[in-house]
């Protein structure tokens, strides 16, 4: 589903930003020494939108398949690594973001029922837009 609106992101200094996106407000910002840590930052913010969607992806397939899901939790890190160190990169030089995700799930499910779960997973649309190519067009305001 597209986001409509727009989000606005602005401080007048520091590091510490407020976001307005629709009715909504929230802030971020680095932990000290370099900010003042009165938000999350921007990579757990990011972290935070892919488990936030897995999530929802998975509630709503196993409502869609009837299924008895009764909790979801996700845990997410995001760390850089060696580029020759990941086996199944086309990458191999420098460095590469990764980010490793573990699901866990609470319910009446059978281990393929478990399975599926981390197929579908795979089909969040925030994960989508992060394994994707993205452009971002960037322009100054005159």
């Amino acid at each position: 589903m597209p986001v409509s609106g727009q989000v606005v992101v602005s401080n007048q200094s520091g590091l510490m930003q407020e976001i307005v996106t629709g009715k909504h407000q929230l802030r971020a910002d680095e932990p000290a020494p370099l900010g003042t840590d009165r938000g999350p930052s921007p990579y757990e913010l990011l972290l935070a939108s892919l488990g936030a969607c897995t999530s929802m992806t998975l509630r709503l397939y196993a409502q869609r398949k009837g299924w008895d899901l009764q909790q979801i939790t996700v845990r997410l890190q995001h760390s850089r690594v060696h580029a020759e160190d990941c086996i199944d990169c086309e990458t191999k030089e420098g460095f590469l973001d990764r980010i490793d995700r573990e699901i866990e799930v609470t319910g009446s499910l059978d281990d393929a029922q478990k399975r599926r779960l981390v197929e579908i997973a795979e089909h969040c649309p925030v994960h989508k837009t992060l394994t994707s190519e993205i452009s971002i067009q960037t322009s100054l305001k005159p």
